[in-house]
Parts: structure tokens; sequence; C-alpha cells
């Protein structure tokens, strides 16, 4: 496998499935299987999910809701989240380690680097869960955060878009896919990979990201095998 160790970033969006809102229990299953096939295979694997599917803090803010408020009420989604994918991937016989930013002792373990890095060691499957614990951070920020923390080979965010297009590929049918982009195209470009903070971060540390289509079943492994699959960020 050309990555060792990784850190996958899932919308919330994406645990809908064909639903308006909420966690479809089969694409939960879906995404464990995909996980569980690079887990047999040695992959170390760290997720970080978001809420959107749930509650998300800029649209209550939108509506008139404290902004600070909202996305403390975003961040507990993302723990709702951490729960049903831990259950479903111990479910499928991988065992998890739920930490969170926030401290919620009955259901998780608070956030501990050297603990989360040991677990991965030990081929536990580790989901961050509620952001980076602040408000006005968005989940991509946290991903690449904990990916830069935790050594992570890659930042694998998984979509329902393989990949990164000129364009939106849903609005636009003329748009074109990359598939290498470096971080000085993308900022040149003005192309939407994810927010800035998190962006930037990722570039600063040198960790690339690659950008897939997670519904696509077997992507995952081959992302990590290294075969060209939706579009890579890389220095």
């Amino acid at each position: 496998m050309k990555y060792k160790r990784i850190l996958l970033k899932l919308s919330g969006e994406a645990l809908m499935g064909d639903r308006q809102y909420g966690i479809d229990p089969k694409r939960l299953a879906e995404y464990a299987q995909q996980i569980k096939e690079i887990h047999d295979m040695g992959v170390q694997i760290a997720i970080v999910i978001g809420g959107g599917n749930i509650f998300r803090g800029v649209a209550g803010a939108s509506n008139g809701m404290d902004r600070v408020q909202g996305d403390y009420m975003g961040m507990l989604a993302t723990v709702i989240n951490g729960m049903a994918l831990q259950g479903a991937l111990e479910d499928a016989g991988m065992p998890t380690r739920l930490q969170t930013a926030l401290k919620i002792e009955a259901i998780a373990e608070p956030y501990i680097k050297r603990r989360a890095v040991r677990h991965l060691e030990k081929g536990r499957i580790v989901i961050f869960g509620a952001g980076t614990g602040n408000p006005y951070f968005t989940t991509d920020t946290a991903a690449v955060l904990r990916g830069v923390e935790v050594n992570a080979d890659v930042i694998l965010k998984g979509t329902r878009v393989d990949g990164i297009y000129t364009a939106d590929p849903e609005k636009d049918a003329n748009a074109t896919k990359y598939d290498t982009l470096t971080f000085e195209d993308v900022l040149s470009k003005g192309l939407n990979v994810m927010d800035t903070t998190a962006f930037t971060l990722s570039q600063e540390n040198e960790l690339p990201i690659i950008v897939f289509d997670m519904n696509k079943e077997g992507n995952l492994v081959r992302v990590c095998k290294g075969e060209v699959v939706g579009t890579t960020v890389n220095v």
C-alpha cells in the first residue's frame, strides 16, 4: 500500500444516502465495508466526519442563531455521526476508538494525541469527533489538524464527486477534471477544495490531499494503493 496511515475526511451529508436528513444505515454499512478492506490490508485509519446531515452551525447563524452556540451544536452532531460510524465499523469486526475534542466521558475518550497514535499503531480505527473543539473552525480544518498531529501520510477527502473540476460538474456539463494539482495551482485558479484555514494548514505542513468519490465501491482501496483516483493536491 502506498499510504500506511491515512486521515479519511467524510462529510455528514454523505451519511444521508438518498434521505433528506439523518443517517442511512445502508450507506453507513457500505462505508464500513470499504474501510474494512483497507484495514485488513494493514492501513492505519483515522477518521473525521462532518455533521451537516444533522446540524450546521453556519446555517443556524444565517437564521439568526448565535454563531458560537450554533457551532457547538454542530460539534455535537459530529459526535452523533462518529458514534453511528463506530457502531457500523464494530459490527463489521473492526476495533475502534472515538475521541472527542469536547469532554463527553460517558461515550468517548478525550482527544489525546499520544493515545490516538498508540491506538493507530495497535490497528484500531480512531474517529475524531467534535471538530477542533472551537467555534468558527470547520471539520475540514479539524481533519487537517488531526492529520498533522498524528503524522498521517495523506488526507483523503471522500465526497460524492470524483475529484476537483474546473467548475461544478453538477452544474456545468463542460467542466473538466484535474488528475493532479499543486497547492499553488488551487490558489491561482480559485478552486474550492477545502476552506482556507484547512487548505493553508495542509500546504504549510506539506500534507497532500486527495479528493475522490467515496460512493464508488473500491475507490478507497485504489487510492490507498496509489492508483490515480480523483484529484491529488500536492507540493
